[in-house]
């Protein structure tokens, strides 16, 4: 199976078994998407989403966080991983989508990563979950899974890896294919014993093939 096949085989097979897939991160507009992707670096969502109904509560906007107190906010989120910074990274994103934004979440890539507390990875899970655009966020499940798979050969960064799933997935697929990924890697393609025999790509999958 050549590398174009092998991307055939995955994406048909995402499209047929789990033709709905979405970001685990519960949200009700564009900011509280940001907060919560903000919060979940190196954290898992559940987590996030245990604390995140308090804080878009208390701060619903980018006007009410922007106010905040930097220990009002580290109490409400110091169950989370980095707690300090993140409580400052919120709070200087929120006075900077005023000053530059109106308070609004621009949907570039280029605007988002001005923002405190906001990546690469970040502003492309914005841009693709909201906006549906072909930019791939690649998280540690996303570079496992696809290396492990042989969507990707050779990719030490997960901007290596981006590069190399945008330019075989159809852009349509994109917004997509980075929660079948995601998706497969937290509760299939584990990171210490991926569940093989629960995984229905194993004719696509060069790690399978490898280990038989």
């Amino acid at each position: 199976m050549n590398k174009k096949q092998r991307y055939q085989f995955v994406l048909q097979w995402f499209q047929e078994h789990v033709p709905v897939a979405e970001t685990e991160l519960f949200y009700d507009n564009p900011f509280q998407l940001l907060v919560a992707v903000i919060l979940s670096a190196q954290c898992t969502d559940k987590r996030v989403n245990m604390v995140t109904p308090a804080v878009f509560k208390k701060y619903p906007d980018a006007v009410a966080m922007s106010q905040a107190r930097l220990e009002d906010m580290f109490q409400l989120i110091k169950s989370i991983s980095y707690p300090n910074n993140k409580a400052k990274h919120l709070i200087g994103m929120a006075k900077l989508l005023l000053e530059k934004h109106e308070g609004q979440v621009p949907m570039q890539v280029d605007a988002l990563v001005e923002l405190p507390g906001v990546g690469r990875k970040t502003a492309n899970v914005i841009t693709s979950v909201i906006d549906h655009q072909p930019n791939m966020a690649v998280d540690t499940h996303v570079f496992r899974v696809s290396a492990r798979i042989g969507l990707t050969t050779g990719a030490k960064t997960p901007l290596a890896a981006e590069k190399q799933l945008i330019s075989h997935i159809p852009s349509e697929w994109v917004h997509q294919a980075h929660h079948w990924l995601i998706l497969h890697g937290r509760y299939i393609c584990l990171a210490r014993q991926p569940k093989c025999d629960q995984c229905g790509l194993q004719l696509a999958c060069k790690h399978f093939q490898k280990t038989q």
